[in-house]
């Protein structure tokens, strides 16, 4: 058992004996099928810790990524223990306040703590890994294609029940293959891969993050798009562009319009793809209610591009599933 392995840990970390009280909370929010808990040990400071399977292959990236980005000075949370054998580690325990419980907190409690996310962001765009460090796989037009089959296996079939007819030409359109083969013409910088808000953990008023273990390299536009178009949050327009002011006055330079939204496009359909799957294969109901808000998000996104028409179909059956159960 998972909790065993963690308690196991934890003893041995702290050296106590096996009748010293030892409180293990479950933490339910995320869906990349990790176990993890925050521990209690009575007398010692809370724990977090991470029982991993190889089931997927960016598990393993967590603790050496982890150890990179806290020698490069990002904000993440310490290794303290690490059991690679076992498969499990206890980290620093950052508490409970993440960018998604300040979601109703007026802008100018937010606006440090996005600050504080971006200005991370740039650093992790100047921070060069060691050579012998593996990232997983770049973002290259095979992988963008991926994300898109994605979207239209498990969003468009699997959740909404369309055809693979029906989704074969959609899929197919030149204009979509023509989209991830341009994004995927450059893929040099560090990418976390899902820069949410769920993601990025309070503390003394600064941003820190967390689940970093699908970091690559690619274009650091799809980071910025995660944040500004996060269904969690479901910025407004006018936020989205203080967004956008906040990254330009960080890194002096503002993203080319086409750039993002071509990598929002992408980031909401590999998202519409994950919700699909953990909500129709896996049973976590949790997502769902964040789909309406992603596909008000990428049809805004879309609109009078060339994807449009290859995108919009699969939006325009999720809005009537909506409007029909409500």
């Amino acid at each position: 058992m998972p909790t065993d392995t963690l308690l196991t840990a934890t003893r041995a970390h702290l050296k106590l004996e096996p009748t010293h009280s030892v409180v293990i909370e479950p933490i339910v929010k995320g869906g990349s099928g990790r176990t993890i808990v925050r521990i209690l040990p009575k007398g010692f400071p809370t724990y977090i810790g991470i029982y991993y399977t190889l089931e997927r292959a960016d598990n393993a990236n967590y603790l050496p990524v982890s150890v990179f980005l806290k020698k490069a000075n990002l904000n993440v949370p310490e290794v303290l223990y690490d059991n690679t054998g076992r498969r499990c580690a206890l980290i620093e325990d950052l508490g409970e306040v993440d960018l998604l419980s300040l979601k109703d907190e007026p802008w100018e409690v937010r606006e440090p703590i996005y600050r504080s996310a971006l200005t991370q962001l740039d650093k992790l765009f100047y921070t060069r890994a060691p050579k012998d460090l593996e990232f997983q796989p770049s973002f290259t037009p095979e992988l963008y294609t991926w994300e898109q089959d994605y979207f239209y296996d498990n969003f468009a079939e699997i959740y909404l029940g369309m055809s693979s007819g029906e989704t074969a030409l959609l899929r197919n359109d030149p204009a979509v293959k023509k989209m991830a083969k341009s994004l995927g013409a450059s893929a040099r910088h560090l990418v976390h891969r899902d820069f949410q808000s769920q993601n990025i953990i309070v503390k003394d008023n600064e941003a820190y993050l967390i689940d970093f273990q699908g970091m690559r390299r690619g274009r650091q536009e799809y980071d910025i798009a995660s944040l500004i178009f996060d269904p969690y949050m479901e910025h407004s327009a006018e936020e989205q562009e203080k967004l956008l002011d906040l990254w330009e006055e960080i890194s002096e330079e503002r993203p080319i319009d086409d750039i993002l939204k071509k990598c929002a496009t992408q980031r909401l359909m590999q998202a519409l793809g994950a919700y699909g799957n953990l909500v129709s294969n896996k049973g976590e109901e949790w997502f769902e209610q964040h789909i309406p808000a992603a596909c008000r998000l990428l049809s805004e996104v879309i609109k009078g591009t060339d994807v449009e028409h290859a995108i919009q179909p699969v939006l325009d059956i999720a809005k009537v599933k909506y409007q029909a159960s409500n």
